[in-house]
Order: structure tokens, then C-alpha cells, then sequence
């Protein structure tokens, strides 16, 4: 006859990360794991990774933003920027057009085809922080983001 599993059999088949847990950078990164694991997938059938996603969300927010204004916004290297505008371009979901005032810089628009993948691609995303934050009632989803925007803040 087979034994029933104990809580003891549980804790014996975690991960021996006890001395971290008390971390809370550990325990944020885990979270995020969790997190980011089920919004890739979210994100696979509109063939859109987490940062092609932000990026063509933010264009869309913000239509004839700058490729310097995308990568400020998004905290990464310009250079960075360059290979997510070309993937997004070469998908027929962004045109990036010369600024007629400064003929270096290029101001990034959706098309329509970026405009309805990003709606549907949204519409997805929502349901993926629902079900990531089904635990949390809405006063407790506003802390989360408050304390969250404190760590970032006290980081700089």
C-alpha cells in the first residue's frame, strides 16, 4: 500500500534554498520567474517576446517616439533598441520614418498590423496578470505597485 505524502516529504523535495528565502531580492526573483514564465507563453502565439511587446506597446502609447525616447523608456542601450526596431519593421508592425527636422533621428509609428497585434497581444496580457495575481485583492495589488515603485525609486 503506498505511503501518503507529508508535508515533511514536501519540504524534503524543495529546492535547499531555505537561508535565502528571508531575501527579498530572492524572493522577487522568483516571483518574477514564476511571472515571466507564463507571460512568454502568453506572449508566444503573437510571436512576441517581453521586450518586442514593450516595445510595440510603447510606440503605439506614444506614436513618433524617438528610437532614443523607445530605448530611455525601456532602460536599455540604444543599440539594444536598433535590433527590437527592425524585428518589429521587418514584421510590418512598425515604420520608422525620418524626423523631417533632424534627418538622423527616425520617429516610430504602429501600423495597422502592429495596432491590432498589440491590441490583441494586450487583451492577452491582461488575463495573464489576472490569473498571476488571482491571490490578490485589488487594495493589495495597489501595495504591491506602491512598494514596488518605492524599491525602484530608492535604487535610482
Amino acid at each position: 500500500m503506498a505511503r501518503r505524502r507529508t508535508q515533511a516529504d514536501a519540504a524534503a523535495d524543495a529546492p535547499g534554498d531555505a537561508a535565502l528565502r528571508g531575501f527579498t531580492g530572492y524572493a522577487l526573483k522568483r516571483a518574477y520567474m514564476a511571472i515571466q514564465s507564463d507571460f512568454t507563453a502568453t506572449l508566444a502565439p503573437f510571436e512576441l517576446r517581453i521586450a518586442t511587446f514593450s516595445a510595440l506597446m510603447l510606440i503605439i502609447d506614444r506614436p513618433d517616439m524617438t528610437q532614443s525616447q523607445l530605448a530611455a523608456a525601456l532602460s536599455i542601450e540604444r543599440s539594444g533598441v536598433v535590433l527590437m526596431i527592425d524585428e518589429l519593421e521587418g514584421r510590418d508592425l512598425i515604420t520608422r520614418n525620418k524626423v523631417p527636422t533632424d534627418r538622423r533621428t527616425y520617429a516610430l509609428r504602429a501600423t495597422l498590423a502592429g495596432l491590432r497585434l498589440g491590441e490583441q497581444a494586450m487583451a492577452a496580457c491582461r488575463a495573464h496578470e489576472a490569473r498571476m495575481l488571482a491571490g490578490l485583492d485589488e487594495e493589495e495589488r495597489a501595495r504591491l505597485h506602491a512598494m514596488l515603485a518605492k524599491i525602484e525609486a530608492a535604487a535610482g
